[in-house]
């Protein structure tokens, strides 16, 4: 009877215990994170950037791929909202190679854009230790250079533009340490001097798609 009864005890125990433990509260954000990213900037094919180097706007490379590398800490929490802070690198680059056709180059010349990039980052995190989306914005300096590859770069490719970047994403933790991560970013650069008898580089917001995995 006594063994029945302390089996019995044991059942009740091990049942109250089981809801105990689904309801334990999710992890918290953080403590930090470290993003690696495959980056995609769609570099843009206006008029007055082709000026700005003496170029035709079909000799401008356009969409790119690149990296991002970004390190967050997140270090205090106010209700659904946990505040972070870090930095971030991204560098993306692209190349124009003009049509050929007979076996003969067509019309333009091999260009390369690069775009180097890195600022603080501050962000707004929404979510659990498990998976979050957040918001976040920077203020650093970007060089942005655009050079026919038979030339060599100017005052205008070597010349440091402030660039303000915000944007947001999520990252999702299929494990305890690591993540899948996308990212969508907007790069706000301030216009170029001029140079030469050249224009300066246009105001520009240029736009970059990340995607990549976070550890923790």
């Amino acid at each position: 009877m006594s063994l029945r009864l302390a089996s019995l005890v044991l059942l009740l125990c091990l049942a109250a215990a089981a809801p105990a433990v689904a309801q334990q509260p999710p992890p918290r954000i953080g403590p930090f994170v470290v993003d690696l990213r495959a980056s995609f900037p769609k570099f843009p094919d206006n008029q007055q950037l082709a000026d700005s180097r003496g170029l035709n706007t079909t000799e401008l490379p356009g969409m790119g791929i690149g990296g991002a590398l970004g390190v967050h800490l997140y270090l205090l929490k106010w209700r659904a909202i946990t505040f972070g802070i870090g930095g971030e690198v991204m560098a993306g680059q692209s190349h124009f190679k003009p049509p050929s056709a007979n076996g003969k180059t067509g019309f333009g010349v091999p260009v390369t854009e690069r775009f180097v990039t890195a600022s603080p980052q501050l962000s707004l995190n929404f979510g659990t230790g498990t998976g979050w989306s957040y918001i976040s914005a920077g203020l650093g300096q970007s060089q942005w250079s655009l050079v026919p590859d038979s030339a060599a770069s100017t005052s205008a490719d070597t010349e440091r533009l402030r660039t303000l970047n915000y944007g947001g994403g999520a990252r999702w933790f299929a494990k305890k340490h690591l993540a899948f991560n996308v990212d969508v970013r907007l790069y706000a650069i301030d216009p170029g001097a001029p140079h030469l008898d050249l224009p300066g580089g246009p105001r520009t917001t240029l736009l970059v798609l990340n995607s990549g995995i976070s550890i923790k």
